[in-house]
């Protein structure tokens, strides 16, 4: 799984957020960022800062590897 998808799926989860709330807030239709969410739509750089806003987080935390490589080596 993507790091960057990986991490929004973790941060939804620890701030216990739908899926279709984090899709209406980040300007996207439910489709639309299913897709993405499932690897059937890239994430363009050019979303992180919508996504980021509807998961009230920065952009760094998109991208950081610490529970990333916890997960792989479990």
């Amino acid at each position: 799984m993507e790091l960057i998808v990986f991490n929004i799926r973790r941060i939804m989860q620890e701030k216990g957020l739908k899926q279709r709330f984090v899709a209406e807030k980040s300007d996207f239709t439910e489709q639309e960022f299913s897709n993405m969410m499932n690897g059937r739509k890239k994430v363009d750089v050019e979303y992180i800062p919508r996504i980021c806003f509807a998961l009230n987080v920065q952009p760094n935390d998109l991208f950081t590897q610490e529970y990333y490589r916890k997960e792989e080596s479990a």
